[in-house]
């Protein structure tokens, strides 16, 4: 059966209005057309760029209008289909601006693509798509779970940039299942994957079957534990596009290389709007029962799904960055990649423990001075963000009767470390008081010096 795509809703971009006749598809929308005047033989489907330009919005559409990009009149001759070898391009790419890889984007996939845009800094893609002059679409995804502030920003970059958000929804049923099951909040006891899947990926997933390339804000700096291979162009490892099939769909993430600092001075110097929580110390931004501010010194990630492993802090829209745990490791590669990473705390005023150190610390009842010890893992992105503190504490209390420690409790060691360290998630900072040999957790976020110091002499 012959598809085409409709929508309701408008389409808009910063160029001037086209005509009706050729529409914008809403993404992931199909309703059957009517073969009755369609000729079988002159119906193909394509791998084709679509030759019609993307248009903007009107107030009105003509949803009879059958899109080029699910029927396109076959030519006598057939083209010849040149295959983009999407590696090179990351290469030759590698050193260019967002602009000009936005520029590269929409320059190649017209209609077909469009942004996903989270509420978020990610609002930088916008204003560089407005800056290429060329026609774009943009589409998020509605959990239900957002903050108030998101679905405000959501209706000031409407008005800002003069667009409609193509908005996807999670299936009615499937929340309902959920939810009826166990409960509005089960992601604190089990993970957040299973929401994440149902609210987020699955939505996403029917959105992404509607293009054939589509605009991601992931940086590299965001997640070092997941996200620093991130190209600025690559075949999506994950999803399919329109045509179906692996190698369908193509992700362009053009600030992959720019640094959220950057980010930020961008937006400053272009007086782009911005999401009120970012003012309240949100820095990255989900939904709301898995969002929290973030302190000075913690990093970004930080703030989300904070019961959980760091190394998991991905809710399955970009589940290509996370790499399967290789089984031959014994705690000596990154669980997350392929390299291994430098180590941490590297200090003469900190001790390296082994785990039978550990084991013989933990079994001490009677001490003869107090011990900090920090439960690590060197990829952690959030264990890399307090190195400085961490270090800078141990300078301060060598001499002063406290040791400080240091034990890396990933791999072989992981289990051991939740059995019988308390364990929950990178990093977790233990004190060993003197004359007991129970040990006492450090629950704070804060991880500053002075925070650190103000829970060792409570202790001490």
């Amino acid at each position: 059966m012959a598809l085409a795509v409709t929508s309701s809703s408008a389409i808009s971009g910063p160029i001037s209005y086209a005509s009706s006749e050729n529409k914008a598809p809403q993404i992931g929308s199909f309703r059957p057309v009517d073969r009755s005047n369609v000729s079988l033989a002159t119906v193909t489907f394509s791998r084709r760029q679509s030759a019609v330009k993307p248009v903007n919005a009107e107030p009105k559409r003509n949803d009879s209008i059958v899109p080029l990009a699910a029927t396109v009149a076959a030519p006598e001759v057939a083209e010849k289909v040149e295959v983009e070898d999407y590696e090179q391009l990351a290469r030759d790419l590698a050193n260019a601006s967002p602009l000009e890889i936005m520029d590269k984007a929409l320059a190649k996939f017209g209609n077909d693509i469009a942004i996903a845009f989270s509420g978020a800094e990610d609002i930088a893609l916008i204003e560089y798509a407005r800056l290429t002059g060329r026609p774009f679409r943009v589409f998020s995804l509605d959990t239900g779970r957002l903050n108030p502030e998101t679905y405000q920003f959501f209706d000031t970059v409407e008005k800002h940039y003069g667009i409609r958000i193509e908005y996807m929804f999670p299936d009615a049923v499937e929340v309902q299942g959920l939810v009826r099951s166990k409960g509005l909040f089960s992601f604190y006891e089990d993970g957040h994957q299973e929401c994440c899947r149902v609210r987020k990926v699955r939505p996403l997933r029917r959105a992404l079957k509607g293009l054939r390339a589509w605009i991601t804000g992931q940086r590299k700096d965001q997640s070092p534990g997941t996200r620093a291979e991130v190209p600025v162009v690559q075949v999506d490892p994950a999803f399919e596009g329109l045509d179906g099939g692996v190698g369908s769909l193509v992700k362009w993430n053009p600030v992959a290389n720019v640094q959220g600092m950057d980010i930020w001075n961008f937006l400053r110097a272009m007086n782009v709007p911005v999401n009120s929580l970012h003012s309240k110390g949100y820095i990255s931004i989900g939904c709301e029962p898995c969002t929290r501010p973030v302190l000075p010194g913690q990093h970004e990630r930080e703030g989300r799904w904070w019961w959980e492993d760091a190394k998991a802090k991905e809710c399955g829209l970009h589940k290509g960055n996370l790499k399967q745990e290789d089984g031959n490791k014994n705690g000596n590669g990154h669980a997350n990649g392929t390299a291994t990473v430098s180590d941490l705390f590297d200090t003469q005023s900190l001790v390296t423990l082994t785990r039978t150190g550990m084991e013989n610390l933990a079994k001490l009842e009677n001490r003869k001075e107090p011990w900090l010890v920090v439960l690590y893992a060197p990829w952690c992105p959030f264990c890399q963000a307090m190195e400085g503190s961490y270090v800078e504490l141990a300078e301060k209390l060598a001499g002063s009767g406290v040791k400080v420690g240091k034990f890396r409790a990933d791999g072989d060691e992981k289990e051991f470390a939740q059995r019988e360290l308390q364990l929950g998630s990178f990093p977790t900072i233990l004190f060993f008081p003197k004359h007991s040999s129970q040990p006492i957790k450090y629950t704070s976020e804060k991880r500053d010096v002075d925070s650190l110091m103000a829970f060792v002499n409570a202790l001490r």
